[in-house]
């Protein structure tokens, strides 16, 4: 059984700096991408950033990139998501996603398990 747990959200002013953590369990077999994707209220879901299975090819969306850095520590089993230079419009609910096909793609229905999301509140 494949489990997802974020952890790390909070509330920081703009400008400031979080660390997202997952920890996954059960992705015992695969080449498994992880990805963050967070959803605003109001909003669509979007894909924030993405990592291969073996950490050598990541992929981030246009909002974000210079600012986040995704990584994982497969020994560990947990991947995070460094954010700098946090802007308001990045307060959201992260979610922490695996995709079982390898694909580092940014389409969240590419992606087979989820976490149950860390709010990040990012103030003026």
């Amino acid at each position: 059984q494949v489990q997802l747990v974020e952890s790390g959200g909070g509330l920081v002013q703009a400008g400031g700096s979080l660390r997202l953590s997952c920890a996954a369990s059960g992705l015992t077999r695969g080449n498994f991408v992880m990805g963050w994707f967070r959803q605003a209220p109001g909003k669509d879901r979007e894909f924030v950033a993405g990592i291969s299975w073996s950490g050598g090819s990541t992929r981030y969306a246009d909002s974000v990139k210079g600012r986040f850095t995704i990584s994982r520590d497969k020994a560990k089993n947990t991947v995070y998501l460094q954010m700098a230079t946090l802007k308001p419009e990045d307060t959201a609910v992260y979610y922490c996603a695996a995709n079982s096909r390898g694909l580092l793609v940014v389409a969240g229905t590419a992606y087979d398990y989820w976490g149950q999301g860390t709010q990040v509140t990012v103030s003026s």
